[in-house]
């Protein structure tokens, strides 16, 4: 006897059906024709009709991974091939398949239909499977469940900025524009959420005196993170760069005009990927880099040039977990006098203690009520 297919109920967004309205309702009904009677009861929205946002999917499957609950359409993998998406833009995906073989990738309707908070469906990064239709073009039929995953909140939902890397660079620059250390701080709490090592590169360091970096450089290394200093122009610190993105997966990430893909030209002779200076007047980036693209290197791995941002507020983290990602608030907690304690106004608070006494760090305390009050609004 066959082994009966398993289904699954999958919801879709509610503007997947269209409910087309009869227009000539006051006509009929002036004409009193009979059908009038009938109109309510052809137009009414019903549970199990075309309009329900509900679908049965036979041989699909949900899972969770780290970019939340996912459906898995079940594909044909006799007739598909697998891939990593290396470009997302708009409605076309750029996917390297497993046959070696580039493809430009339209979205499953299906993909793009079902329920999600997701801002888009395809990110940079995803493993996914390939309808081929054409010698160089597809249908991405599914995506994989990912891991490694940079996100933030974009409108009230989540934007999947790389998906499956290892490490972040996170990159900020000494001068032009300024550094932000609260940006900096964000993206640390988005690594220790996604569980993804970050690395700091503060860039252009040759504009500054080296002492005006000290302090704040002790800060971060003490807490256990990585920090290098970098300069594009004078090529400093370039070898060493190399040998941490030598065969790993890194996301390559920070504000705009910081000199992120200015590093990458002098990592990967050859690339030429745009650069633009800063714009004199605002001493901001110009955004030259639009959108996510996975680079393979020539000495190992990949690497992901991702668009700079002047935001970047934090995706399914509520303020009461806040501290918990700052690993030098977290021996305080517990000693607090409430349970609830928020560490903002109450007294007494071990953790406001902690920073009257030196053993946190003023700057990095300013940072978490910021992260608190703003997250948490």
């Amino acid at each position: 006897m066959a082994k009966k297919k398993k289904k699954l109920r999958a919801e879709f967004r509610k503007n997947r059906n269209v409910r087309t309205r009869e227009k000539d309702l006051t006509r009929r009904f002036d004409s009193q024709d009979e059908a009038v009677d009938d109109v309510e009861t052809r137009q009414s929205v019903s549970g199990k009709g075309e309009l329900t946002r509900k679908r049965t999917l036979a041989g699909a499957e949900v899972t969770e991974d780290a970019s939340g609950t996912i459906v898995l359409p079940a594909v044909d993998k006799n007739v598909c091939c697998q891939g990593r998406v290396l470009r997302a833009h708009g409605l076309a995906s750029t996917v390297l398949c497993d046959d070696g073989i580039l493809r430009q990738c339209a979205t499953r309707r299906l993909l793009k239909t079902l329920h999600t908070d997701q801002r888009h469906v395809v990110a940079a990064g995803d493993i996914v499977w390939v309808r081929p239709e054409r010698a160089d073009e597809g249908i991405i039929e599914r995506v994989e469940p990912r891991s490694g995953v940079l996100c933030r909140t974009s409108r009230g939902r989540q934007h999947l900025l790389v998906t499956n890397v290892d490490q972040i660079l996170v990159v900020a620059s000494a001068a032009q524009p300024r550094l932000k250390p609260n940006l900096l701080d964000r993206y640390l709490v988005t690594s220790e959420r996604a569980g993804i090592e970050p690395i700091l590169c503060i860039n252009k360091v040759d504009l500054v005196a080296p002492e005006e970096l000290q302090p704040l450089v002790g800060v971060y290394t003490q807490l256990g993170y990585r920090v290098l200093l970098l300069s594009a122009t004078k090529s400093w610190g370039i070898e060493h760069l190399k040998s941490i993105l030598a065969g790993r997966e890194t996301a390559v990430t920070g504000q705009s005009g910081v000199g992120k893909s200015s590093l990458l030209n002098l990592i990967e002779p050859g690339l030429e990927l745009r650069v633009q200076s800063v714009s004199d007047e605002t001493e901001k980036g110009k955004h030259t880099t639009t959108t996510a693209e996975l680079i393979p290197l020539s000495l190992g791995g990949f690497v992901v040039d991702t668009p700079g941002i002047r935001q970047f507020q934090l995706w399914d983290v509520i303020a009461e977990e806040v501290a918990g990602y700052f690993p030098e608030l977290r021996p305080y907690v517990s000693s607090c006098r409430y349970p609830d304690c928020t560490h903002t106004h109450e007294e007494p608070c071990a953790v406001k203690d902690a920073v009257a006494d030196g053993y946190i760090d003023v700057r990095r305390y300013e940072s978490y009520l910021q992260i608190h009050a703003g997250d948490e609004a």
